[in-house]
């Protein structure tokens, strides 16, 4: 029953008192870097502006109060608003009360999905997206964010279709340019980069965004063909269920869509917490912070606006800021609170040029160029797994791509483990003994060869096992008499690989080669005794160490030679 308690406050006690002005002055920080960029959050997912707003008042209170971080900011994000939009194309009007009631039910599955994670202990599936198909992901949503501002910055009438054909009708109308839209998104485009130059603290989109209301006031854009946001209601939301919510039909037809949300929540949320916890040298339990997911989104759902996620952008900007708890998300909720009870009015001579802009820059900075650099130098194959990533979401969707993500983290995964770097362990004279490649066969003693598996045994290497020790056999000189395979490294053995061994006992044992092991760790060695290999192979075939079988084995050959 411990492990499935109910976590409340985690991320603010204990109270460090001496922290808590510092606390308090990063969350008025965070809603005031926040509050533009969430509304430009509301362009990507296709929802009313004021849903973003939505997003930092109670479903980020209540990941501050139920989330086991102490540092996780959780809002909107433009990677899951880019898969909400995807998902649900077609199926209603963007900026529609429908459009609205399908983002809602998602944000109710995502978190219906997160609380049966908590409940199955299923946090580790976080590691499942490897971080290059992430970079490649986050990069490809970013390109196709970027690309699809690019109509609103220049003022041209807004199209549909994917982000590659909508660039191309953007360069064939480009003689259509609004030159009002044109200049004020420069302007926007000049404050955001130049603040950031300066200094990360300094609010350059909330600076801009009050600049283009002030200007947009005071000279009446909408004379120019200048397109401005219109009437934003105030106010609290009205908390009810999305309607329709409890169709079966449309839930069914919305569950791939929340997956492809819940995975990149999980995978995204788990990688931010625990980098900001391993700064801090704190603990930090994924199952537990499941549960502020959970409620988050939850709340995104029944309060009229849209899935929320894990923010590495609103965590970095928090900690820049000198928050280092939740009262400082709490303060940004109280912050936005105030926004929608007394200031929401100005935001209807807000240009769609200057939000344009920002969401433009938002995609830019998801563009990971030097981290797939990074890649390439490092992990050349790998690099064309994210490439590959990043393509399919820019050409054929997010929520495909997210899918395909997993796929390509699995097969990443699946060929480290079937490219297996095997060793032989031979004789040194200085230390005792040295790794060698297999390319050498070299042996341990004369009769003897011991063979370090440097891998888990399973489905996708038994082949390569098996095949790699019977050309070591086959090509042993002198003629082998033990063949010891070092499962120091083996901490699994899966079925495959254990019909996999029973056949190379047998092919060994028609050579006249006895097959032994060595150092198998106790949960290895469990699955041995399940899998009857221990019976099979005889329980004289299994020593702890080198030392032991090194020992065993000239006791039996001195023996050998006596008789």
């Amino acid at each position: 029953m411990n492990e499935l308690r109910f976590p409340i406050l985690q991320g603010i006690l204990p109270v460090n008192r001496s922290r808590v002005a510092a606390d308090l002055a990063a969350g008025i920080t965070l809603a005031a870097l926040a509050i533009p960029e969430v509304m430009g959050y509301t362009k990507i997912s296709g929802t009313p502006l004021v849903t973003g707003l939505y997003t930092i008042l109670i479903p980020m209170a209540l990941y501050a109060l139920f989330g086991a971080s102490r540092h996780l900011v959780v809002g909107a994000d433009s990677a899951t608003a880019a898969i909400l939009a995807g998902g649900i194309s077609g199926m209603a009007a963007p900026g529609s009360a429908q459009w609205l009631s399908l983002a809602g039910i998602l944000a109710l599955l995502a978190g219906c999905m997160l609380l049966l994670a908590r409940l199955a202990r299923l946090g580790f599936l976080a590691d499942f997206l490897s971080r290059t198909v992430l970079i490649g992901f986050l990069t490809g949503v970013g390109i196709r964010v970027a690309l699809g501002e690019i109509s609103g910055m220049l003022g041209l009438p807004e199209t549909g279709g994917g982000p590659v054909s909508r660039l191309i009708l953007d360069l064939q109308q480009i003689g259509r340019t609004n030159l009002g839209s044109l200049s004020l998104s420069a302007a926007v485009l000049a404050v955001l980069v130049g603040s950031r130059m300066l200094s990360k603290r300094i609010p350059g989109a909330l600076i801009a965004i009050i600049g283009a209301i002030a200007v947009s006031w005071a000279f009446d854009l909408k004379r120019f063909g200048v397109g401005v946001l219109g009437a934003v209601p105030g106010g609290l939301p009205a908390i009810d269920f999305p309607r329709h919510a409890g169709d079966l039909s449309l839930l069914r037809a919305l569950t791939p869509t929340a997956f492809a949300m819940f995975i990149v929540i999980l995978a995204q949320s788990a990688a931010t917490s625990r980098a900001y916890a391993s700064r801090y040298g704190e603990r930090f339990d994924e199952n537990a912070d499941l549960i502020g997911l959970c409620l988050a989104n939850f709340g995104a759902g029944l309060s009229g606006t849209f899935v929320v996620n894990g923010s590495p952008t609103k965590t970095q900007m928090v900690e820049s800021a000198g928050g280092t708890s939740q009262l400082s998300q709490l303060t940004a909720s109280l912050a936005v609170l105030l926004v929608l009870l007394f200031l929401t009015a100005p935001l209807a001579y807000l240009p769609t040029a200057a939000l344009s802009t920002v969401v433009f820059l938002i995609g830019v900075e998801l563009v990971d160029l030097r981290g797939m650099r990074r890649i390439f130098a490092e992990r050349p194959w790998e690099f064309w797994v994210a490439l590959f990533t990043a393509v399919v979401v820019v050409a054929v969707g997010v929520e495909q791509s997210i899918l395909l993500a997993i796929v390509m983290s699995l097969v990443v995964h699946t060929r480290h483990g079937y490219l297996v770097n095997n060793m032989l362990l031979v004789p040194d004279g200085v230390s005792g003994w040295r790794q060698q490649k297999v390319s050498v066969p070299e042996q341990a003693m004369p009769g003897l060869m011991i063979y370090r598996f440097m891998h888990n045994m399973y489905y996708a290497n038994s082949s390569v096992l098996t095949g790699e020790v019977v050309r070591l056999v086959n090509g042993a000189q002198p003629r082998l008499s033990w063949f010891c395979i070092d499962a120091a490294a083996v901490n699994d053995l899966d079925f495959t690989a254990a019909e996999s061994l029973r056949e190379l006992h047998a092919i060994l044992k028609e050579k006249g080669v006895k097959l032994v092991f060595c150092a198998l760790m106790e949960g290895v060695s469990a699955e041995f005794d399940r899998s009857r290999l221990t019976a099979l192979l005889g329980k004289d075939a299994f020593f702890p160490s080198i030392a032991a079988v090194v020992g065993a084995f000239g006791s039996k050959t001195e023996g050998q030679a006596k008789g």
